[in-house]
């Protein structure tokens, strides 16, 4: 196995993984102009090992031995091996302020074209679909994908004004779910309601039907909308959706959006499993 090594922070590469790790729109300009994004982690690899987008990899002296990295980079390179693996100076390792405190292993994954062209017209989006609007919170984003993930919701939807799915928060608080998904982003209100065929379905307080009631409607694909915690659901979706409500105690104001997913996917997951 061939290993570059990287000992300046001029190098074109690792200027690259710093405008990669920028937050918010700057970030997110950087992963489209670059066709990639940055995984952080050994969980992360991990979930790519085999995966021909993940194309480079990046350690240390000090993370080649780290068994359980040393494993991910020889197994990724086996399988692929046209991957190029960088070998970081310790020194420079700790100028990556995400990784800091991390294993040292990361990677450069190819975005898949979904992420690159996310006003792609797309005639029907038939079955389940998770729909986020306007959901900024890059935690609870990440823990609505492993969600989807983890419940067989594959087609998760963020209308504009998300944050993006493949930044490196929300990729790190996804574990790995988005290498199971099928993610579109930047859609508008009217791309979803003639693409999604599925009933929507809008978790909201006061909504008519009760989560823990509602057999007959969830025995079929839905569309489950969420929305942030202080802007809501638009009035574009409500408009077209049926409102469901998840019974709290009364002396709590509300449910976070990740929780209120959680509840309402597993639910379907019952209802269809009895």
């Amino acid at each position: 196995m061939k290993i570059e090594f990287i000992s300046s922070k001029e190098n074109p590469l690792f200027k690259e993984i710093r405008h990669l790790q920028a937050v918010g729109p700057k970030g997110q300009k950087a992963r489209f102009i670059s066709g990639q994004t940055l995984l952080e982690g050994i969980h992360l690899v991990q979930a790519w090992v085999g995966n021909p987008a993940l194309r480079f990899l990046i350690t240390s002296e000090v993370g080649l031995q780290n068994p359980e990295i040393a494993q991910a980079v020889y197994d990724h390179v086996e399988i692929c091996p046209e991957t190029r693996v960088y070998q970081l100076d310790k020194g420079l390792w700790g100028l990556l302020s995400d990784l800091v405190n991390a294993p040292h292993i990361a990677g450069l994954l190819d975005l898949p074209q979904s992420a690159l062209a996310p006003q792609q017209s797309i005639a029907t989006l038939p079955g389940d679909v998770i729909i986020l609007d306007r959901i900024q919170d890059a935690g609870n984003l990440g823990s609505i994908l492993r969600t989807a993930a983890a419940t067989g919701f594959t087609q998760v939807i963020a209308l504009s004004g998300c944050a993006h799915l493949w930044s490196s928060k929300v990729l790190r608080a996804g574990m790995g779910a988005h290498r199971l998904l099928d993610l579109y982003e930047g859609w508008s209100y009217q791309q979803v309601l003639s693409a999604v065929t599925a009933p929507l379905l809008a978790a909201t307080a006061g909504g008519e039907l009760d989560i823990f009631n509602m057999r007959k409607e969830l025995m079929h694909p839905v569309a489950w909308v969420m929305g942030s915690e202080g802007q809501g659901i638009s009035d574009d979706l409500m408009a077209q959706a049926k409102g469901v409500s998840i019974p709290i105690d009364p002396r709590v104001e509300s449910l976070n959006v990740s929780a209120a997913a959680a509840i309402c996917l597993f639910e379907t997951v019952r209802v269809r499993r009895s």
